[in-house]
C-alpha cells in the first residue's frame, strides 16, 4: 500500500496562521519580528486576482438571475430599512476573536434569563390563545368524538345489518362510457318479473287503517297515510320497550318459546349437506375400523335419522346391536327408531343379551299397553333383578289393590331393608298400628335416616297426637345426632316446607323450634331468621314462615322488626283471629313501641271496633305519655265518629303536655273543619309565638284570611311567612296565587323565591303554569327550556312540556323523557293521557297501572285510574280488586289530592268520596 508523502512542511503557510497559537503560546511582537518593509505583489499577480474575481461574479450573477425576481421586493425591504447604526457592513471582514465571543455569549446569557423571566406568562397566553382557536375552529374529529364513543355500544347484529355500499367508482376506476358500453339490457316478460317478486318475500304490510283504507297500486303510488301510520306504531313499541323492560321488570318476549322455536327450525344450506357427507365418511370409517365402539354406532344412527335416512339409520343401529350386544345404550337407540311392534321385539332381544338392565325393562314396559302385559314384565325383571327399588315401585304402582300392594312392599323391604321409600310406603299403606310397627323395624334398619323419624311425626299428627308430635321430631334429631345422619339448618327448613305442602303443618312447626338455631349464633341470628322466613314467603309456605317468625320472637321478644313482619304475614294470609292475637302480644311485649299500638288500633278500627280502638290507645297512653302520635290518633278517632268536643279536650291535654309543633297545626284544622274562624285564628296566633318558624303555621293563617275574604291580612301573613320561612317552597307558590290577579306581582314573587330555592322544579312548574294561564303560550315554551336545563331529570317539567306540545311531537317527546328521567311516574301517567287521548283505553290503562306500581303514593294517578274505570264500564270485580289495593296503598300525596283530602269543605267525607272529587278535578 502506498504510503501518502509529508511534503506539507515545505508548502505554504495557510493566511493568518500564527505558530504555536492552537496550543495556547503567546508572545510578543517586535520590530525585528515584524522586519524591513517588503514590496507589495507584482503586476501580473495582481491581474490574476482580478481575473479571478472577474470570474467568481460573472458566475454570481448567472446563479443570482433566477432569484432576482423573487427576492426583489425582500432586497428593496432590506436595503430600505436598513439600520445605519449596524456595524455588519463595516466590520464583516473584522477577526472575531475570544473577546468578541465572550461578549456574544453574556449577551446570549441576559436574553435567556429575560426570556425564562417572561416564559410562563407567554406559554400561559399562548395556551389561552390556542384554546380559543380551536373553540371556534374545532376539528372534524372533536366534532364527531361522541358518536365515535357511541358506536361502542353498537352490537354485532347492528353491524352485520347495516347495507352494503353501492357506489363501487373507488373500486373500479373505469369510465362510465365504457362502463355503460360494456353492459347490454334486454326486456323482461311481465310475467316472470311478477313471479320473481314472490320468493322468498316476507309478509310485511302494516295493518289498514280503522276505516279500512290500504294502498291499491303497492310500489307505485306513495300512501302517506300508510306510512304515518307505520311511524305511529314504531313510536308505540318503542314505548312499551322501554317501559315494560325498565318499570315492570318483565318483557313481552318469551325467551324459552323464542330460543325453542329457532332451534326447531332447520334450514338446509349447502354448507350443511357437505358437512353431513364428511361426517358420514368419517363415522363410516369409525365403525369399519373399531366395530365394537358402540358410541360409534349410535352417532352414525343419529346422523341418519338427522338426515330422514331412517332405514339406513335402522340399518346402522342392529349393526350396532350385532356388534356390542352388552351395551345398554345401543338398544335402547334402536328400541327408539324402530315402531312400538318391532321395538318389543328388539327389547326381548336386548334383555336376553342384558337381563339386568334396569332401564331395559322399563323400557320395554313402555312398550306395553295393557297392564297385565306390564305387570309380566316386571315380574320376570325382578326374578332378574330383585334388589332393584326402581322396579319395585313400578310393580307396586301397576297395582290397583292396597292389599296386593303391601304384599309387595312387604317383599321389598325384606329384600331391601336399607330402601327407606319402600318402608315409607308400605307404612302409608298399613293402619295406624302397623304403620308404627313397620316404623319402628325401618328405625331399626336404618338408624340414619331423617325421613322416617319425619314419617313418624306425620303419622302422629294424621292420628291425632299434636303433644306428641314434638316429642317425636326431638327424639329423631337426639338419636340422628348420635348416629350421624343430621341433616343441616337449610335441609330441615326443606323438610319443613314439604311438610307444609303435604298439610302436615304440625310437624312442619315442630321441625322448625326443633333445628331452626342449629349452628347459630344468638347474636347474630336474627337477620338470618327474617330472610329464612322471606324466603319461604316466597314459595307461599305461610306455616313454615309462621313457625320462623314464632321461634324468632321466643328468642328476641323485644324486635320491633320480627313483630312488624309477623303482624304482615297475618294480616295478608292469616284470620282476623291470629292477626289480632299477634297484635296483643306485640304490644305487651313493646309497650314501648308506639307504631305497634297505633297499628293496633288501625286495626280494631278496620273491623269498625270503635270501643276496642279507643281502649288500645287509652292503654298506649299509659306506656306512652306525651307521644304525640298517640295524641293525634286518639283525635281523628273522635272527630271521624262526630265526637268533636272530646277531640278538642284531647287537644287541649295534648298541648298542655306534649305541646309540638303538630298538634298545635291539628288544634288549628281541627277548629277550620268545624268552621269556627275565630278560635282558629286564636289557635294559630299563639302556635306561632311557639314556633314562629312553621311554614304550615303561617300558611293556615293566611288560608284563614283568605276564606274570610280579606286578601289584604293574607298579603301580609304570606310577606311575613316568606321571610320567616324563606325555603318553603309551599308558601311561596301560595303567595303568588294570591297574586295572580296582577301578573306581574306573581312573576315577581316566583323570581324572588327562586333566588331562595335554586333548582326547584316546583317553583319552575309554577312559573311556567302562570305563563299558561295567562295565554303566554312562547314565554311558557322559554320556562320550559330553562327549567329543563336546571332541573334535566324532571318528570313534572317534562310532563308539562310534552303538554305543551303538538299531537305529532308528543310520542318522540315522551320517549326522550322516558330515558331521560328513569321511568319517572309522573312520565308514564303523561303516556296514559296519550293513550287516552288516542281512545286506546286498554293501553292507558297499562301504562297507568305502571305508574301506580312506580309510585302508590300519588293519589292523583289513583284517581286517574279511577276515573279511566268509570268511563270505560269496568266490571265490579275490577273495581272492588281497584278499591281493595288503593286502601291497602293508602296515598298521601299528589297535586290535586292532597289539597281536595285537607280542604276544609271536604271534612267527615270517605276516601271513596273523596277519589270521586279528585277524578273530577283531573283531566286526561
Amino acid at each position: 500500500m502506498a504510503v501518502p508523502r509529508r511534503d506539507f512542511l515545505n508548502e505554504p503557510a495557510p493566511e493568518n496562521y500564527v505558530a504555536g497559537l492552537g496550543r495556547g503560546a503567546t508572545g510578543f511582537t517586535t520590530r525585528s519580528d515584524i522586519g524591513p518593509a517588503r514590496e507589495g505583489p507584482s503586476e501580473d499577480a495582481i491581474k490574476e486576482e482580478l481575473a479571478k474575481r472577474a470570474e467568481q461574479l460573472q458566475n454570481g450573477i448567472q446563479n443570482g438571475e433566477n432569484e432576482a425576481q423573487e427576492n426583489a421586493d425582500d432586497n428593496e425591504d432590506e436595503e430600505r430599512f436598513r439600520d445605519n447604526e449596524n456595524d455588519e457592513g463595516l466590520f464583516a471582514s473584522g477577526a472575531y476573536d475570544e473577546d468578541d465571543r465572550e461578549a456574544d455569549r453574556i449577551y446570549q446569557e441576559v436574553d435567556d434569563r429575560m426570556d425564562s423571566r417572561r416564559r410562563a406568562r407567554r406559554e400561559e397566553r399562548e395556551s389561552r390563545e390556542q384554546e380559543e382557536f380551536e373553540s371556534k375552529n374545532p376539528k372534524i374529529s372533536n366534532q364527531f368524538a361522541d358518536l365515535k364513543r357511541a358506536l361502542s355500544a353498537v352490537s354485532d347484529d347492528e353491524w352485520a345489518s347495516l347495507p352494503g355500499v353501492g357506489d363501487l367508482t373507488g373500486k373500479n376506476r373505469r369510465s362510465r362510457k365504457q362502463i355503460q358500453s360494456q353492459r347490454r339490457f334486454y326486456a323482461v316478460p311481465d310475467s316472470i318479473l311478477a313471479s320473481g317478486s314472490q320468493i322468498g318475500a316476507y309478509e310485511n304490510t302494516a295493518p289498514a287503517d280503522e276505516d279500512g283504507s290500504a294502498s291499491s297500486i303497492a310500489g307505485t303510488i306513495t300512501d302517506f297515510r300508510q306510512i304515518s301510520f307505520a311511524k305511529d306504531k314504531m313510536l308505540l313499541m318503542r314505548l312499551d320497550q322501554a317501559g315494560t323492560d325498565s318499570v315492570m321488570g318483565t318483557t313481552n318476549i318469551d325467551p324459552k318459546g323464542y330460543l325453542t322455536s329457532l332451534s326447531s327450525s332447520v334450514v338446509k344450506t349447502s354448507n350443511k349437506v357437505s358437512d353431513t357427507g364428511n361426517n358420514r365418511e368419517l363415522l363410516l370409517s369409525l365403525v369399519k375400523s373399531n366395530p365394537k365402539n358402540a358410541n360409534g354406532w349410535i352417532a352414525l344412527a343419529k346422523l341418519e335419522e338427522q338426515d330422514n335416512r331412517l332405514t339406513a339409520a335402522r340399518k346402522y343401529i342392529q349393526q350396532g346391536c350385532e356388534n356390542c350386544p352388552t351395551n345398554e345404550d345401543v338398544w335402547l337407540e334402536n328400541i327408539k327408531l324402530n315402531p312400538p311392534d318391532y321395538g318389543k321385539v328388539i327389547a326381548a332381544n336386548a334383555v336376553q343379551h342384558i337381563p339386568r338392565s334396569v332401564t331395559i325393562w322399563q323400557q320395554a314396559m313402555k312398550l306395553e299397553t295393557e297392564t297385565m302385559a306390564k305387570k309380566k314384565i316386571v315380574r320376570k325383571a325382578l326374578e332378574n333383578i330383585p334388589q332393584s327399588v326402581t322396579l319395585w315401585k313400578e310393580a307396586v304402582g301397576l297395582e290397583s289393590d292396597p292389599r296386593d300392594a303391601r304384599i309387595l312392599l312387604a317383599r321389598a323391604t325384606s329384600l331391601i331393608p336399607l330402601a327407606v321409600e319402600l318402608w315409607i310406603s308400605l307404612a302409608r299403606l298399613e293402619t295406624e298400628e302397623n304403620a308404627r310397627k313397620v316404623l319402628n323395624k325401618a328405625r331399626q334398619a336404618v338408624r340414619t335416616s331423617p325421613e322416617i323419624w319425619i314419617e313418624a311425626a306425620r303419622l302422629e299428627e294424621k292420628a291425632g297426637n299434636v303433644s306428641r308430635v314434638e316429642m317425636v321430631i326431638s327424639r329423631g334429631i337426639s338419636e340422628l345426632q348420635r348416629r350421624g345422619g343430621m341433616l343441616t339448618r337449610d335441609q330441615w327448613i326443606e323438610e319443613a316446607e314439604k311438610c307444609e305442602i303435604e298439610d302436615k303443618p304440625i310437624t312442619c312447626q315442630a321441625i322448625i323450634h326443633a333445628t331452626l338455631g342449629q349452628g347459630l349464633e344468638q347474636e347474630s341470628s336474627e337477620p338470618i331468621w327474617i330472610e329464612d322466613a322471606q324466603s319461604a314467603l316466597s314459595k307461599n309456605c305461610f306455616a313454615t314462615a309462621r313457625a320462623i317468625f314464632a321461634y324468632a320472637l321466643r328468642v328476641f321478644p323485644s324486635s320491633i322488626t320480627l313483630w312488624n313482619q309477623a303482624i304482615v304475614l297475618e294480616k295478608s294470609h292469616g284470620s282476623a283471629q291470629n292477626l289480632f292475637a299477634i297484635l296483643e302480644k306485640s304490644v305487651e311485649a313493646c309497650p314501648s313501641a308506639k307504631d305497634l299500638w297505633l297499628l293496633y288500633a288501625k286495626e280494631c278500627l278496620a273491623v269498625s271496633d270503635l270501643d276496642g280502638a279507643r281502649s288500645v290507645l287509652s292503654r298506649a297512653f299509659e306506656n306512652n305519655p306525651d307521644d304525640q302520635d298517640i295524641w293525634l290518633t286518639a283525635v281523628d278517632i273522635e272527630a271521624e265518629n262526630n265526637e268533636h268536643d272530646k277531640a278538642r279536650m284531647l287537644l287541649a291535654q295534648a298541648r298542655e303536655g306534649a305541646g309540638t309543633e303538630r298538634i298545635w297545626i291539628k288544634s288549628v284544622v281541627l277548629e277550620r273543619q268545624l268552621k269556627d274562624s275565630t278560635r282558629a285564628l286564636d289557635l294559630v296566633n299563639g302556635g306561632l309565638q311557639k314556633y314562629p318558624r312553621s311554614s304550615k303555621l303561617w300558611i293556615l293563617k293566611a288560608q284563614i284570611y283568605e276564606s274570610d275574604k280579606l286578601p289584604e291580612q293574607a298579603r301580609e301573613v304570606y310577606v311575613l311567612g316568606t321571610k320567616a320561612c324563606p325555603h318553603n317552597v309551599t308558601l311561596w307558590i301560595l303567595y303568588s296565587r294570591l297574586e295572580e290577579a296582577d301578573l306581574t306581582r306573581s312573576r315577581s314573587v316566583l323570581e324572588r323565591a327562586a333566588l331562595a330555592n335554586r333548582k326547584n322544579e316546583r317553583l319552575w312548574l309554577e312559573r311556567i303554569r302562570v305563563e299558561k294561564r295567562a295565554a303566554n303560550l312562547p314565554q311558557a315554551r322559554t320556562l320550559v327550556a330553562s327549567a329543563l336545563q336546571e332541573c334535566p331529570v324532571s318528570g313534572a317539567i317534562w310532563a308539562e312540556s310534552v303538554s305543551m306540545e303538538s299531537r305529532t311531537q308528543r310520542k318522540p317527546r315522551l320517549i326522550d323523557a322516558l330515558k331521560k328521567c328513569d321511568n319517572d311516574p309522573i312520565v308514564i301517567a303523561a303516556i296514559a293521557k296519550l293513550f287516552y287521548a288516542e281512545r286506546k283505553r286498554e293501553k292507558a290503562k297499562s301504562w297507568l297501572e305502571k305508574a301506580i306500581k312506580a309510585d302508590s303514593d300519588n293519589g292523583d294517578h289513583w284517581a286517574l285510574l279511577y276515573k279511566l274505570l268509570d268511563t270505560t264500564g269496568a266490571s265490579q270485580a275490577e273495581k272492588d280488586t281497584f278499591y281493595k289495593q288503593f286502601f291497602d296503598a293508602d296515598p298521601r300525596h299528589g297535586e290535586q289530592w292532597p289539597q281536595i283530602a285537607k280542604d276544609v269543605n271536604n271534612f267527615g267525607k270517605t276516601k271513596i268520596e273523596l277519589l270521586e272529587l279528585t277524578a273530577q278535578a283531573i283531566s286526561f
